[in-house]
């Protein structure tokens, strides 16, 4: 596998499904070499029917998004690299 990217890795806090989006056909939240900023929403994780929204926990250039839209995470999963 290659290295991560360096720079920060938000990880799932939670376990549940990974969306990248607010609803189906929806824009993206973010995308691959977009700034954001702490505490922007980056995510949303549903788990037990629950949205969750996954916000930054710092600033930065979106370097990586490490989960395809849909796929389950666990809990501690790496979700993005923040530089």
């Amino acid at each position: 596998a290659p290295p991560a990217p360096a720079g920060h890795t938000l990880k799932s806090p939670m376990v549940g499904t990974f969306y990248r989006s607010p609803s189906p056909g929806a824009p993206s939240f973010v995308e691959v070499g977009q700034a954001v900023a702490k505490g922007q929403t980056l995510c949303i994780i549903e788990a037990m029917k629950l949205l969750n929204e996954i916000e930054s926990d710092a600033a930065g250039t979106v370097k990586a998004i490490l989960v395809e839209n849909g796929q389950p995470v666990e809990y501690g999963q790496p979700l993005f690299v923040i530089e």
